[in-house]
């Protein structure tokens, strides 16, 4: 059953919008930093190893050790560095609280969570264990990642399976890595991240909400 529970959590089915969002991803393309299959290769593999893997896997970890949830989501969310990655956080959070509560499954959601504060609480809830959590969290990004530039750049299907063949290679590194990182070696300095997503906020014609 946590196998099931597992592919459920990393299915791009689960109805929490995550589809519609890119993660400034769409900036990057409109400023032509990302244009082709190499760049967007570069763009998400730069994010899963210095601002994902280094910030959001081992946080995720912590909160399905036992640690103070309340701290640690409050922790993510002030992270998140503009209002549409904010926005997208909590939106993904409640819905993903109100699928659960749908789905008439037991499990103690704190309201107003971020996404990553629902989700730890749903996996621990269904015991997945921890590295296998971390690397469908990852995983889910990465393909969300990859689907934006399918639409936005535009890349065919073929492109995006190559990318995330690379991806996914490199995940199961990225995951032990988090397991072991102690608090002080934790980082999601990201610079460009941000400000590609602080240019998202106002670019004219685009398809994702972030």
């Amino acid at each position: 059953m946590s196998l099931t529970r597992l592919l459920q959590l990393a299915s791009p089915a689960l109805p929490v919008g995550a589809y519609t969002y890119s993660q400034g991803l769409e900036w990057a393309i409109e400023a032509g930093t990302v244009k082709d299959e190499a760049t967007v290769l570069q763009w998400i593999a730069d994010q899963l190893e210095w601002n994902l893997g280094r910030f959001e896997a081992p946080l995720l970890h912590k909160m399905m050790k036992g640690g103070e949830i309340a701290e640690l989501d409050a922790q993510y969310l002030a992270s998140r560095e503009t209002a549409e990655l904010r926005a997208e956080t909590l939106q993904m959070g409640h819905s993903l609280a109100r699928l659960i509560s749908d789905l008439k499954e037991n499990i103690a959601v704190p309201p107003a969570s971020t996404f990553m504060g629902a989700w730890s609480a749903v996996a621990v809830a269904w015991q997945i264990e921890p590295r296998e959590a971390l690397t469908v969290w990852l995983w889910s990004w990465a393909e969300n990642q990859t689907m934006a530039a399918l639409k936005a750049v535009p890349l065919g299907q073929a492109a995006g399976q190559r990318i995330l063949l690379e991806i996914g290679s490199r995940i199961p590194s990225v995951v032990e890595r988090a397991l072991a990182l102690d608090e002080d070696s934790t980082s999601n300095f990201a610079p460009g991240f941000a400000i590609a997503c602080a240019r998202h906020e106002t670019q004219y014609s685009r398809l994702f909400r972030s």
